[in-house]
């Protein structure tokens, strides 16, 4: 794909949708990363109902750890894998509260030295509380960058390398949720909407549907 197609991709996706963000629901850095360490393997729908019942009882570092992991456990039992992840959370609000007085690093080595964060993690909170141009490499984007050919790679680092490299400097902040709504909403895994894409001349899909 040619750098003239890649930005009328984006200048598409900016067009049709100014403002993006994270579906995830969220007032405060530190509520973005509890949500997006239990969104792993989980809907951002079903994670909004968990946090909707937990944040106005504890949405702190201190308060989320008062609860304990049992405590945590009763607000987030509806989300896939949640003994494991109340257990990264309390742990994670401990180094929060005896490493970083209670605040979000902004930097990447601290954010994945945490209990739950791993690089693409990392990446979310680095573009969506901090703005940084960083590139959040989920499955949507996996799949979309491989198959409209806007940044193929073999895995998610490849892809990640790879769009920070391709993409237009003006759409870094934004990018990566123009793609994941795309991937999530229009080109979607078993049958991608074609018909209703509005960058489908662009795609270089070969097996497009009507």
């Amino acid at each position: 794909m040619n750098k003239e197609k890649r930005r009328l991709i984006f200048e598409r996706f900016r067009d049709n949708n100014p403002h993006p963000t994270t579906e995830l629901e969220y007032a405060s850095p530190f509520e973005l990363l509890i949500a997006v360490i239990l969104s792993a393997q989980a809907t951002d729908v079903g994670v909004n109902k968990a946090t909707r019942k937990l944040y106005p009882v504890a949405n702190t570092p201190e308060t989320i750890y008062a609860l304990g992991v049992d405590g945590l456990k009763d607000y987030i039992k509806s989300i896939g894998l949640f003994n494991s992840k109340a257990e990264n959370v309390i742990k994670t609000c401990r180094i929060l509260i005896d490493q970083h007085n209670s605040t979000i690093p902004d930097h990447r080595e601290a954010l994945e030295a945490l209990p739950g964060v791993g690089r693409k993690t990392a990446n979310v909170i680095l573009n969506t509380a901090f703005g940084q141009p960083t590139m959040a490499v989920d499955t949507h984007i996996f799949r979309i960058s491989n198959r409209i050919g806007i940044a193929p790679g073999k895995n998610v680092l490849d892809v990640e390398k790879q769009l920070l490299r391709v993409t237009p400097k003006e759409f870094l902040i934004d990018a990566h949720h123009w793609l994941i709504l795309h991937g999530r909403y229009v080109c979607k895994a078993r049958k991608p909407q074609c018909g209703s894409c509005l960058i489908e001349d662009l795609c270089e899909y070969k097996n497009k549907t009507d």
